[in-house]
């Protein structure tokens, strides 16, 4: 079992900036490549962006290319998402999610995922 938790969302202004955490804990954390998807209401849940379990490795979104990063620290346990110049439709529950089969971009690859963080951009 790999447990997390997300932290750093809010209410923010468009080209604003955030920074998303996923805390977790459990089994090996460096053993699963980490993804960070996305449900804006009415929406159909969208991948945002994964990195390998070095860290060596990642892959985003068309939609979020050049403003977001995901990065991890294997040493806290913890997988970030950087988020700048924020967009309305950047609106959404963002969650993390762990694959242990490495980074992926399909829901059905993550085995764990957290309850999410909700993100505001306003116009």
């Amino acid at each position: 079992q790999v447990q997390l938790v997300e932290s750093g969302g809010g209410l923010v202004q468009a080209g604003g900036s955030l920074r998303l955490s996923c805390a977790a804990s459990g089994r090996t954390f460096s053993n699963y490549a980490m993804g960070w998807f996305r449900q804006a209401p009415g929406k159909e849940r969208e991948f945002v962006a994964a990195i390998s379990w070095s860290g060596g490795i990642t892959y985003y979104a068309d939609s979020v290319k050049g403003r977001f990063t995901i990065s991890r620290d294997n040493a806290k346990n913890t997988v970030y998402l950087q988020m700048n110049s924020l967009k309305p439709e950047d609106t959404a529950v963002y969650c993390c999610a762990a694959s242990p089969v490495g980074l992926r971009v399909k829901e059905g690859s993550y085995d764990y995922w957290g309850q999410g963080t909700q993100v505001t951009v306003s116009s």
